[in-house]
């Protein structure tokens, strides 16, 4: 069983440059879309991370061994590719129709959609917290939505279509993170995703059109490069952050990455308004951001603080 290093600081750190790196994530895709499809985005940023990771595990002799997968191997790296193709290709489709915060916020549902699933396939528990990060997370998005409910649940327009394809994209997203935590017990983090985005970047190839590339503009040119780097820098602090802190504090400090999102976008709107407009919410939705961001965070440390409560209760019934 994996312990964290106690680093708490440095995991905090990374944590933190992992949520500012996801958050303005979707500004950048938002501008590249404007020339390239969401499968070429896709693509280039598969191939560029995939390709460093690959030169990066070739030079220090540590490229992953396919015979420590085992016979089931083949199928769980098959799933993650799938999970994690459908995903990009999807959100970046539901990017293009929906603003970045909105598109940041419903990613939200992925770790749900994680957490219901690993009820079933590896028997964890759902306990009181959760159940109450849950409540209220839901009751966020309806606040969220509030100027929009009536449109999501009558009509099929681009607003609604936009929404459910992030939400098809958090839903596929959970098969890539089921099979990933099985590889993990084979291969490391760096192995995994080197591995899985070449396949995907291999998969993607005879429907992505690279020569978009050359229609982008200099600043396009830009973001769509910080795109690919943020893809490769944010997943290594990702995994790094939960070498040094605890998971569960790990997923409760990336919840506020669509708070960053917003917060970007109000300052890109503010500097450049000729290229990113300002998100269309009332003070109601901002404060539904706010309660899916909490309800996120206990979902995350529902377990830690259920235990804590207990840990306490027994200290006190001892000293009694």
């Amino acid at each position: 069983m994996h312990i964290s290093s106690g680093r708490w600081g440095y995991g905090l750190f990374l944590a933190l440059l992992t949520a500012v790196l996801w958050g303005i994530l979707p500004i950048k895709l938002k501008q590249v879309l404007q020339v390239m499809d969401p499968v070429s985005v896709t693509w280039c940023r598969l191939m560029v991370s995939g390709g460093f990771l690959f030169f990066y595990l070739a030079a220090s002799k540590r490229l992953p061994n396919w015979r420590a997968l085992g016979p089931r191997g083949g199928w769980l790296v098959l799933l993650a590719v799938f999970g994690l193709v459908g995903n990009y290709v999807l959100y970046l489709m539901g990017l293009s129709l929906l603003s970045p915060g909105t598109a940041q916020l419903v990613v939200q549902m992925g770790p749900i959609f994680l957490l219901v699933a690993s009820l079933f396939v590896f028997k964890e528990r759902f306990n009181l917290g959760q159940g109450i990060g849950l409540a209220v997370l839901l009751i966020g998005f309806g606040l969220f939505f509030n100027q929009r409910l009536e449109e999501l649940l009558t009509s099929l327009g681009n607003y609604t279509a936009g929404v459910l394809l992030v939400l098809l994209a958090s839903t596929v997203w959970t098969f890539y993170a089921l099979s990933q935590k099985q590889l993990l017990t084979a291969w490391n983090s760096l192995q995994v995703m080197m591995v899985i985005y070449l396949c995907c970047a291999l998969l993607l190839t005879p429907w992505a059109h690279p020569a978009q590339i050359l229609q982008l503009s200099p600043l396009q040119g830009w973001l769509l490069l910080g795109c690919c780097l943020n893809t490769l820098v944010a997943y290594g602090a990702f995994a790094e952050a939960l070498a040094h802190w605890e998971a569960s504090r790990v997923s409760a400090t990336l919840a506020i990455t669509p708070l960053i999102t917003f917060g970007s976008v109000a300052l890109a709107a503010w500097i450049w308004p000729d290229y990113v407009h300002a998100e269309d919410i009332n003070g109601l939705g901002y404060g539904g951001a706010l309660l899916v961001v909490l309800g996120s965070a206990l979902v995350a440390l529902g377990p830690s603080l259920i235990a804590g409560l207990k840990a306490r209760r027994a200290r006190g019934l001892s000293t009694s």
